[in-house]
């Protein structure tokens, strides 16, 4: 493998992995603690496992189980439920779809989106709000639909504690983002990462060279591994190998910009060395489409300008799904 393509392997500490069990304790106290540590890791490079979520086991080995058995289907059935037959970006994506770094050939991946499950007579789906819509789903599965609307739910219970306790590390309310939970646009991400071919392209991998766009990033990994992360300090890559019982919790684009760039949104890639098949799945959470992202003023320093303008989740979501896909 190329030399551009290899990591090193992460320290004990460089990605710590954080009990966030006590972000639903009936204690502030408690609660206060867990977010002291979100907030450390936040300021260092805003990526980090979280271990006693309270996800099942069983569910999350259903997912990794139903993931595996869609992408072994047959290109002609996965062509049925292709994301060319939705209104909103679900379904299938296929293999070298999507462009993460700009200047490197095609990902090496391919993946299934779903989505909030709205029917086409939903207000905000007749408004033609940002990807609302139908999800599509696989025919002759039938685990495959109730598994992931189980894990969806669970994901988005998981999200809205971190996003309180990420709004107590800040020193804000506990309920300061309670309004961009309510409602919000969320993407499950289904993806099967083929082994990295012995006479890949130059700059040719799993997943480019990015940053994640929304908020947060809660990814399940399979055993294989592959994700690694830049230690923007060294500028060296590292591994962020698989620990049973965990996700791996990154920031998004988003989050960055509300705190003007004081929490971190970390460049990452996937390279898939191991000579296996890879699955992930990453669970975007981006808020409430209509919610305003302003700079927290409490995160900029005295005399500090905010460096991004004013947006809304949805004009920030459009903006980077513009950047990386082909028109």
């Amino acid at each position: 493998m190329a030399l551009s393509l290899e990591a090193t392997r992460v320290s004990g500490d460089s990605l710590p992995v954080i009990s966030v069990e006590g972000l639903s304790s009936s204690k502030l106290k408690v609660r206060k603690g867990v977010a002291s540590m979100l907030r450390e890791a936040c300021l260092d490079k805003g990526f980090f496992y979280v271990s006693n979520h309270g996800i099942s086991l069983a569910l999350i080995d259903a997912v990794l189980e139903e993931t595996k058995r869609f992408f072994e289907l047959p290109n002609e059935a996965k062509a049925v439920v292709d994301m060319s037959h939705s209104i909103c970006h679900r379904g299938y994506e296929r293999l070298r779809a999507q462009t993460l770094e700009a200047g490197a050939p095609p990902d090496l991946k391919e993946g299934f989106y779903i989505g909030p499950d709205l029917a086409l007579d939903d207000p905000r789906v007749i408004a033609q709000q940002f990807q609302c819509g139908p999800n599509l789903w696989p025919q002759d599965m039938p685990a495959f639909r109730p598994t992931m609307q189980a894990y969806f739910a669970a994901m988005l219970d998981l999200s809205d504690r971190l996003i309180r306790g990420l709004a107590l590390s800040l020193d804000l309310p506990e309920d300061h983002f309670n309004a961009f939970n309510r409602d919000p646009l969320a993407i499950l991400r289904l993806l099967h990462y083929p082994p990295q071919p012995t006479n890949a392209a130059p700059n040719e991998k799993g997943a480019g060279a990015h940053t994640d766009w929304g908020a947060l990033t809660l990814l399940l990994q399979d055993p294989v591994g592959g994700l690694q992360v830049q230690d923007a300090a060294s500028d060296r890559w590292i591994h962020a190998d698989p620990i049973p019982g965990t996700f791996v919790v990154n920031l998004g684009d988003m989050i960055a910009r509300w705190t003007n760039d004081m929490y971190r949104s970390t460049t990452h890639r996937v390279v898939n060395a191991s000579g296996r098949e890879r699955y992930s799945v990453p669970f975007f959470y981006e808020g409430r489409t209509e919610h305003e992202v302003v700079c927290l003023a409490n995160c900029l320093t005295p005399g500090e300008k905010p460096k991004y303008a004013p947006t809304t989740v949805e004009g920030h979501l459009q903006e980077m799904y513009q950047r990386t896909y082909a028109a």
